[in-house]
């Protein structure tokens, strides 16, 4: 997913909460999970029924408790992770794994057992669980595709189907109660809208004056996506009945997630920024409050049932020869923001 995976050579300590002092009124930083370890990180998901966050750290994936950051589980064998769906109707977790020829990585939800792989593509990327269509749907960035499959599929027989061919590369996905997928293409500046029954792109919606399309986010009480581009950098609203760009707004550097909770739209951006935006009037957008979080806290998830925000991150230092800056040995962290 245009990422630099870069591994953190240190053993993974036991999880400690850090309370953040003087904190401010609005959405802060409430306290910090120090997780430490190995790996890089990308996106990461919520369980809120039983309050836990699943952390692909490249190798492995972390099970977090997310009220106290106790390390429940590690949960091993990736060579690429990049997210992880959940579908406790079936009780497994599938993590995409991009790493080589590209798999679909299936665990037990209460135990933590690997269950099983499936071949995917290389460089699966975005994952998510459809329940209207009950499919866990994935993207492949370089292979340019749809994928799908349903979550009680035979880990022996079963294969993935091939949804649809896309003519950019993809970022990360979103579907709504009406078996259509929206998909970012970040090389297109586009996004691409996929018919489950057609089985075909009907649609690619530009996404000016925003350009390389990330993080995504529906709304199904609208009938909106929230969609944050790297360049221009923007927070788009757009309408999902005609692709019509409603509203947008600036944001920082380095966007990768947008998540929702309640009425207000949640951006995170590796400057160190996240930002809120919520509908002030009747088709009106705006940044409400801008939230200093830290270097590289570029990719989020929320536990609608506590409205808690989780953004993992590390200390950076600069690269060789002036470089892209790199995350320091075992600083992995949790950043924990709420109100």
């Amino acid at each position: 997913m245009n990422k630099t995976f870069v591994p953190i050579l240190a053993a993974m300590a036991f999880a400690a909460a850090t309370p953040v002092a003087g904190a401010a009124q609005g959405w802060h930083q409430v306290k910090t999970f120090d997780l430490k370890g190995s790996g890089a990180w990308d996106y990461l998901s919520a369980d809120p029924a039983g309050h836990r966050l699943f952390v692909p750290r490249t190798t492995h994936t972390l099970v977090v408790n997310g009220q106290t950051g106790a390390v429940i589980a590690d949960i091993p064998g990736q060579q690429e992770a990049h997210g992880v769906a959940l579908v406790p109707s079936v009780g497994r977790g599938f993590i995409s794994d991009g790493g080589g020829e590209g798999s679909i990585v299936v665990f037990d939800l209460a135990t933590y057992a690997v269950l099983g792989r499936l071949p995917a593509m290389a460089d699966v990327d975005g994952i998510i669980y459809d329940a209207t269509d009950n499919l866990v749907l994935a993207v492949s960035g370089r292979g340019k595709s749809l994928l799908s499959f349903r979550p009680d599929i035979d880990l022996h027989h079963g294969k993935l189907d091939k949804v649809a061919t896309l003519h950019g590369e993809p970022e990360f996905l979103a579907a709504d109660a009406k078996g259509r997928v929206y998909i970012n293409l970040m090389t297109t500046n586009e996004v691409a809208v996929v018919d489950l029954k057609k089985r075909a792109v009907v649609a690619n919606w530009p996404v000016a004056p925003g350009g390389n399309p990330v993080g995504m986010e529906l709304d199904p009480k609208t009938g909106r996506i929230f969609i944050g581009c790297r360049g221009p950098q923007q927070l788009l609203v757009m309408d999902t009945t005609s692709g019509k760009i409603l509203a947008n707004l600036p944001i920082g550097k380095g966007v990768d997630a947008v998540k929702i909770d309640g009425d207000e739209i949640f951006t995170s951006t590796g400057e160190g920024t996240m930002y809120v935006a919520r509908e002030t009037s009747p088709g009106k957008y705006e940044i409400v409050q801008t939230v200093a979080t830290h270097e590289g806290a570029r990719t989020m998830t929320v536990d609608p049932s506590t409205h808690t925000l989780y953004l993992p991150t590390a200390d950076f230092k600069d690269g060789k020869q002036g470089g892209r800056r790199q995350p320091i040995p075992d600083t992995f962290r949790l950043l924990v923001v709420g109100k």
